[in-house]
């Protein structure tokens, strides 16, 4: 089971971490939510508003929000003439100002479910050097939203664009600068692996 999820009797996963795994999964969970931003400040008290009230209508700038709220209306494999590509912007900001909030919601609180189930195993497991995490299937679920998350946001600030990339990050020299986000990323992309796996028993 070390470094694997595997699936429990009846749904969800387990997982063997140790104390170095709980905390560097845990140090890039909180990473991801500062980047992601606070919710709203309050709630209007109408949840008919709440719902229909609207988010952004342009793109972020950090690229790795681009990232993880992409446009919905374009296709970079496709380059759309400049009629097409303003219909696209524009339908493209439509789609975000009634859809960001909720996404970042969501992942917001996928995030949290994985910082707060870790704080609970490092609480259980105090002084042992780690433990075995247990999941339900909605926190499986959570889990693999938020190891997903986490892989966008390294894969973009490593600039991983194309399928191949993935096999130069293996030949990386111990020298690079980027050999421990690489090595980060790797390591989520067999924990979601696995992870994926248990769900499909």
């Amino acid at each position: 089971m070390p470094g694997t999820f595997e699936p429990l009797p009846g749904g969800g996963a387990a997982v063997a971490l140790d104390d170095v795994e709980i905390s560097i999964i845990r140090s890039l969970a909180v990473q991801l939510l500062e980047l992601i931003g606070p919710g709203p400040a309050e709630d209007s008290g109408d949840p008919l508003a709440d719902l229909f009230a609207e988010g952004p209508s342009e793109p972020p700038s950090d690229p790795v929000l681009r990232r993880l709220f992409p446009d919905a209306y374009s296709d970079p494999e496709e380059p759309a003439s400049p009629r097409d590509a303003e219909e696209q912007k524009a339908y493209s900001a439509e789609f975000r100002r009634y859809t960001e909030n909720d996404l970042r919601a969501g992942k917001r609180d996928s995030a949290l479910a994985v910082i707060r189930s870790l704080d609970a195993l490092s609480a259980a497991s105090a002084g042992e050097g780690g433990a075995v995490l247990k999941l339900s299937p909605a926190e499986s679920q959570q889990w693999l939203g938020a190891l997903n998350d986490l892989r966008l946001a390294i894969g973009s600030r490593l600039e991983i664009t194309e399928d191949e990339d993935t096999d130069l990050l293996y030949r990386l020299p111990d020298t690079d600068p980027r050999k421990p986000m690489v090595m980060a990323y790797l390591w989520l992309g067999g924990l979601q692996e696995t992870l994926v796996g248990t769900l499909m028993t």
